[in-house]
C-alpha cells in the first residue's frame, strides 16, 4: 500500500477552512461547558475539529490524529497528525480575537509539516522541515537579540493555576525582572509563531499538550530558533512536557534562568 503524504498547501487549505468556522462564530452566543475550573469548549471547538478530522478521514485515510476534543482519531503510528482546532478558546468566548487553527503532522517521529493560522487577521504561518518558515508566504525569521533585558518574552500558565503550585508564576516574575517586559497573549501557537517572525524573542510554558505547540515549534525551528523542553532535551511533544523558543543566542541564556535554584 503506497503511503498518502498531505502537502504544505493541504495543510494550509485545512487550516483556512477551520479559520473560516471560527471567524463566522466570532462574536457570538456560544453553548460553554468547561472541561476544567477555567478551561472552556464552545460549539465553535467541537465543529472546527469536526470539519479537520474529517477532511483528514477522507483525504488520508488510516492515519493517527491526537485532537484536543475528541482524542482524535486511531490509525497509523508512523503518521501522526496534531489538531487543535481553537487555541485561545478563553479569547474567543470573550471576544478577544487572538485565537488561531493549529496543524501538525508527523511522519516517522519527525515533523515535517506546520500551519498555524490567524483568521482575525488572515495570517498563516507555514513551515516544512529543512525548508523555511513563512507568512503568507513570505520568509521569517527569528530576531538575534542576545541579552535578556534587551528581550520581550512571552509565556502563558495552566489551566489547573488554581491547584497546581507548580503555576509558572515564579518563572514569570523572573523574567519580568531581567526582561524588557512579558506577555500573556492566551494562544501557545500563536506565541511561537510570534517568535518565530521576530515579533517576541523568546517563550517558554510549562504542562502543555502536543497538539498546542508541534506546529508552532516546527515553525520556530525553521525560522532559525532553537526549541526545547526547560531540562534542555529535544523533546517538546510528549506529556508531562514544557517548552522553551528561543534564537540560538538568546536559548541558553532562558534556560539558565529557568533552571537557577
Amino acid at each position: 500500500m503506497n503511503k498518502i503524504s498531505p502537502t504544505l498547501s493541504d495543510l494550509e487549505s485545512m487550516a483556512r477552512g477551520a479559520g473560516e468556522i471560527l471567524r463566522q462564530g466570532y462574536g457570538q452566543r456560544h453553548d460553554i461547558d468547561f472541561k476544567g475550573s477555567i478551561n472552556p469548549v464552545t460549539e465553535i471547538d467541537e465543529r472546527s475539529e469536526e470539519y479537520l478530522l474529517a477532511t483528514i478521514q477522507k483525504k488520508f485515510p488510516g492515519q493517527r490524529v491526537v485532537a484536543e476534543e475528541t482524542g482524535g482519531l486511531p490509525g497509523d503510528g508512523q503518521q501522526v497528525w496534531y489538531v487543535d482546532p481553537l487555541d485561545g478558546t478563553v479569547n474567543y468566548v470573550h471576544h478577544i480575537p487572538i485565537f488561531s487553527v493549529s496543524l501538525a503532522y508527523e511522519d516517522e517521529g519527525e515533523l515535517k509539516l506546520g500551519v498555524v493560522y490567524d483568521p482575525m487577521r488572515d495570517e498563516c504561518f507555514s513551515a516544512q522541515r529543512s525548508r523555511g518558515a513563512w507568512l503568507n508566504g513570505e520568509q521569517i525569521k527569528v530576531t538575534a537579540t542576545q541579552e535578556l533585558a534587551d528581550s520581550l518574552f512571552v509565556t502563558g500558565f495552566p489551566y489547573d493555576t488554581w491547584e497546581n503550585p507548580n503555576n509558572n508564576l515564579n518563572y514569570f516574575g523572573r523574567f519580568l525582572l531581567r526582561s524588557q517586559g512579558v506577555r500573556r497573549l492566551g494562544s501557545a501557537a500563536l506565541d511561537l509563531c510570534y517568535v518565530a517572525a521576530g515579533r517576541f524573542d523568546g517563550y517558554w510554558e510549562i504542562r502543555l499538550q502536543p497538539y498546542d505547540v508541534a506546529a508552532g515549534g516546527l515553525i520556530v525551528q525553521e525560522a532559525g530558533g532553537l526549541v526545547t523542553n526547560i531540562e534542555a532535551g529535544d523533546d517538546f511533544i510528549s506529556v508531562p512536557q514544557s517548552i522553551v523558543a528561543a534564537n540560538p543566542g538568546l536559548h541558553a541564556r532562558i534556560l539558565e534562568v529557568l533552571q537557577a535554584d
